[in-house]
């Protein structure tokens, strides 16, 4: 195979995206031959342009016009879909979340490991952010010491009701599974989990429906602590103006600040948990160095990835974001929601069967009642970079 036959499936916000840099031909040996959308207004431009158009998912994955999918739909189908397109002998790209809880994402896991020829991916377009993957090279060097710190305010998701009306799925137990923990910043906590690993224990504090007119979180606290008794607070928004996007990181050697364009590290002169067990001064602290780590922001990140993944399709390259890293940002958001329910710490890794059943209950026990009215997609690119 010299060139991977694409196909998106669901022609949402996200998967027009992909759509356009596709067609644009900003992936090398990738070509777009099929999509499919249930809301068949949006089909008729990809017609035009010698795109083969289905109206359902499996008719897609049948049709023998593709080798591989990127599952673009709501996140139920994520699992359904990528298990289909699995046992149909194709590669899968999954965005964000790959399933909408972590039992659904365990069966999706154990498809995969059973084809080991076919590639698994996830759309976790944030680790190709050269900002991120300086902050993973100074953790993984030890130039930051032993972590003792995460703190990330991360509140500029702001959406309005308008928003949340675009779409009877939206901000729903039986329809996204959570609120902006699985929807807006599930990229964040990949990077979280990507650079630091998985917390060992969680409790969360959750505002459900506090701010908007929807059920699930739409503002939360989390405090995290790891095995090495490093701790950590992850705060999150979609009601919040103007916001704040903030990730400070402490190490035994130094502190890293990501905000406004800017990645800051603070070096000490020394492991700091060495100077305060031998300095003879009271008061006295290690020396710093104020260091400024220049970065530039990643052209076409979501391109990039797909990049990726076509290369690992055709030559075995290694997957920057393997579909197995997706259970970890899914596990963390639904242990937040999870705690925060229960009112009380959650141990990870997560019991998936009980987040599962009381999913259920969730979606059983709804009496929201949503009226859906079309809306504009002026904020959505500008959602990307965080």
């Amino acid at each position: 195979m010299n060139e991977l036959r694409l196909g998106i499936i669901g022609m949402g916000n996200i998967g027009r995206h992909h759509a356009g840099y596709l067609l644009d031909g900003k992936v090398s040996r990738c070509h777009l031959t099929a999509v499919c959308s249930t809301s068949p207004g949006k089909l008729d431009t990809y017609a035009a342009r010698g795109v083969r158009v289905w109206s359902r998912g499996s008719e897609l994955i049948r049709s023998g016009t593709v080798d591989a999918v990127l599952i673009a739909t709501p996140h139920y189908d994520h699992t359904t879909l990528g298990i289909e397109a699995l046992e149909a002998g194709l590669h899968v790209m999954v965005e964000k979340p790959i399933s909408a809880h972590k039992a659904d994402a365990e069966r999706l896991l154990a498809v995969a490991q059973g084809r080991p020829k076919q590639v698994l991916a996830g759309m976790f377009q944030l680790r190709v952010e050269p900002r991120y993957q300086k902050i993973r090279r100074l953790l993984e060097s030890g130039e930051l010491g032993r972590l003792v710190r995460v703190n990330w305010i991360n509140t500029d998701w702001f959406r309005t009701e308008a928003y949340y009306a675009s779409g009877g799925w939206r901000a729903t137990w039986k329809g996204e599974g959570g609120g902006v923990l699985l929807n807006q910043c599930l990229h964040n906590l990949d990077v979280l989990s990507w650079m630091l690993g998985q917390p060992r224990r969680v409790r969360g504090y959750c505002g459900f429906g506090r701010h908007h007119q929807i059920e699930v979180e739409d503002e939360v606290t989390a405090c995290l602590e790891y095995a090495n008794g490093a701790t950590g607070v992850f705060v999150s928004s979609t009601a919040e103006a103007p916001g704040t996007n903030r990730l400070e990181i402490v190490g035994s050697r130094g502190r890293l600040v990501l905000e406004d364009g800017r990645l800051r590290f603070t070096r000490n002169d020394g492991d700091m948990l060495e100077f305060l067990r031998t300095a003879k001064g009271g008061f006295t602290k290690p020396d710093v160095w104020n260091v400024d780590i220049p970065f530039e922001n990643a052209a076409a990140p979501h391109a990039q990835l797909m990049e990726n993944f076509v290369a690992a399709v055709l030559d075995g390259a290694p997957l920057i974001a393997p579909g197995s890293d997706g259970l970890h940002s899914v596990e963390l958001a639904n242990a937040i929601v999870f705690s925060a329910l229960q009112g009380r710490e959650v141990d990870l890794p997560l019991d998936g069967a009980a987040w599962e059943a009381r999913l259920k209950e969730l979606i059983a026990g709804s009496r929201l009642q949503k009226t859906v009215v079309a809306g504009g997609t002026d904020d959505f690119a500008a959602s990307f970079r965080r």
